[in-house]
């Protein structure tokens, strides 16, 4: 059975191969013409659609990741910081008897929790996230009022020892679920252990679940798709067909018609010289969309409160790599760098080219076709 499967595909390939690219042997002009009539704009159509569609979502994706996935990831990056760093702040103010009550939190403190309130605001109107997960991050939003709700109480509660920190206390619990561990309580800013499943309702938690589905949806978008690889694919045969068509087309109208020129198909051929430009366009942006995700990796895990106190406490020294505006650069650089920006906007008129190169060739060779008078070589098949 899967001989004859063989046999028949076979005998398929053959008889579209002979459709595709007749022999001139013993034809008449007007059957080779009649069938180069349908054969070439079927293959202009099939070539620049295919390719007009897998390189418009290429760029679309490329266009995705740098306007919208990851300013969403940066920001969700900002509010766990921030957070934190807002959590320090009010820790080592209130040890302090009496101190917060006359001056107040510090500046760093109400810069965090502002920057956090226009971190998560910013990530909502990115445009990234789906109807839940935008429910989601106003129940964040939600929690991050009453977290420092928690901590004005604190505030409030300052020279009373018990009532300060069961209420810092509480206040902590919101940013994690699992309690600090006893190792941990001498440091600034103590780590939240990942929490999933039913116990994932802190803040940290909800913004670390907001992350990974993010995440994965960048490497979705990054990765090779199948419809783009069928459709390069079919592209990239039906181009090889479309160029050696008209090649063989032109030369039969040279030998047969003297035609040395056809101008309506040499303008035809024309757009074909875009074809590569718009393949290594397509190569740069798929190759900067996968550099992109060990960034997201590195945006998610690698950055802490530790690392952006530093480089907010000394604006002048050299960045650490893995501060999160850094990353941000980085990933705007390698989205940005990664395609030939004189392309931007050309993805609606590939179909189109493809469409006129068509009509150009059908119109010629039907007028071609109808010729009557023939200047051809002695003993030509008229």
């Amino acid at each position: 059975m899967a001989r004859g499967a063989v046999i028949v595909v076979a005998e398929l390939a053959r008889r579209l191969w002979r459709y595709a690219w007749p022999s001139t042997t013993g034809r008449r002009n007007r059957a080779y013409l009649r069938d180069r009539l349908v054969a070439l704009p079927l293959l202009a159509v099939v070539a620049f659609g295919s390719l007009g569609w897998a390189y418009a979502d290429v760029r679309d994706d490329s266009a995705y990741l740098r306007e919208r996935l990851t300013p969403a990831l940066v920001g969700l990056a900002h509010v766990k910081a921030s957070l934190f760093i807002a959590q320090g702040e009010a820790q080592k103010n209130l040890d302090t008897a009496g101190a917060s009550e006359l001056g107040g939190l510090s500046e760093r403190y109400r810069t965090r929790v502002a920057r956090a309130t226009q971190s998560l605001n910013q990530v909502t109107r990115s445009g990234a996230l789906t109807v839940a997960e935008e429910q989601e991050l106003r129940v964040v939003s939600a929690l991050v009022v009453d977290y420092t709700g928690w901590i004005g109480r604190a505030q409030g509660h300052a020279n009373d020892a018990v009532l300060r920190d069961a209420e810092l206390t509480y206040a902590r619990s919101m940013l994690c679920s699992a309690p600090v561990a006893a190792a941990d309580r001498q440091d600034r800013y103590p780590p939240c252990p990942p929490t999933t499943g039913s116990g994932a309702t802190s803040i940290v938690d909800r913004v670390a679940a907001l992350e990974r589905q993010l995440r994965e949806r960048l490497a979705d978008r990054a990765a090779w798709g199948e419809g783009v690889l069928a459709a390069a694919s079919v592209a990239g045969i039906a181009f090889v067909l479309l160029a050696v068509g008209l090649w063989r087309t032109v030369s039969f109208l040279r030998r047969r018609f003297r035609i040395r020129l056809s101008i309506p198909l040499a303008a035809a051929a024309l757009p074909l010289l875009a074809v590569p430009l718009l393949t290594v366009d397509a190569l740069l942006a798929q190759h900067a969309q996968t550099e992109t995700v060990p960034l997201a990796g590195l945006l998610a895990e690698r950055t802490s409160p530790e690392t952006e106190t530093i480089a907010e406490e000394h604006p002048f020294d050299s960045p650490d790599p893995e501060v999160i505006e850094v990353l941000e650069s980085r990933i705007d650089e390698v989205l940005s760098d990664g395609r030939l920006a004189f392309l931007d906007g050309a993805a609606p008129f590939v179909l189109p080219a493809g469409l006129v190169g068509a009509g150009l060739v059908g119109g010629a060779l039907h007028a071609y076709r109808r010729e009557y008078l023939v200047v051809a070589r002695p003993g030509a098949v008229s």
